[in-house]
């Protein structure tokens, strides 16, 4: 009896608050939105002074943050000057959208073929909310809406796996997918893009749905590259 009280307390012990988000976690969401909003340029430099007096928290805060979009890829700590957004580079971007057209392409085919109806119509259901957020010109909306599409494609598909590598990239991916539709026009082709992609998913056409998705990525591709190379 006494093992097993013991036993309970230390359980006790060990439980973690989930209810109430951390000043951490907070703070991290701001930072990572104002870099993929813009309002933190690409290079601009990151100074923690500035940084506690417009979040309103400590710099221990600050630092833990800025290591943490560090380790995403969205901060780069610049010899001599310090932390800094990070200013894309054009060869690594290009190896993310390689990675993207390798595994998104994939992941439709698998769809396609072996994904429920009711998923494939979900994946219709954000579309349209993608779109909606175009519309209303909430580029936010547009980034989470998107991430939501291709994990609900990756876990129809049965390549949880992929999706688990894709989304260790993601806060790169949407850095590079921030500029990319805020370009005129980009709009509409992109919601063309991906009405093609589920119309393929639809008629289970899985080479059809693989091509749609590698011709969508070439194209983001071709869009950031010209975008970095004026930056």
């Amino acid at each position: 009896m006494v093992a097993t009280t013991e036993s309970t307390a230390a359980g006790e012990e060990m439980k973690v608050e989930r209810s109430v988000p951390t000043l951490r976690s907070l703070t991290l969401e701001k930072m990572r939105d104002a870099i993929l909003d813009f309002r933190f340029k690409p290079g601009e430099r990151l100074v923690e002074r500035q940084l506690c007096e417009r979040l309103g928290v400590s710099r221990s805060v600050v630092r833990e943050v800025l290591r943490h979009l560090e380790a995403e890829g969205l901060v780069e700590t610049i010899p001599h000057q310090g932390p800094a957004v990070t200013k894309p580079d054009p060869a690594q971007a290009a190896q993310i959208y390689e990675i993207r057209a390798l595994l998104e392409s994939e992941a439709a085919r698998a769809c396609a073929l072996n994904a429920p109806e009711a998923a494939i119509a979900e994946l219709g259901g954000v579309i349209d909310e993608i779109d909606a957020a175009f519309r209303t010109g909430s580029p936010r909306e547009v980034l989470r809406r998107t991430t939501e599409f291709y994990e609900k494609l990756f876990v129809a598909a049965g390549k949880e796996v992929a999706w688990e590598v894709v989304r260790s990239l993601n806060a790169r991916i949407n850095h590079l997918r921030s500029m990319t539709i805020a370009q005129q026009g980009r709009h509409a082709d992109a919601i063309a893009e991906m009405r093609r992609l589920h119309g393929a998913l639809m008629q289970r056409d899985g080479e059809g749905a693989y091509e749609a998705s590698r011709a969508h990525v070439a194209t983001v591709a071709r869009l950031a590259g010209a975008i970095l190379a004026r930056i």
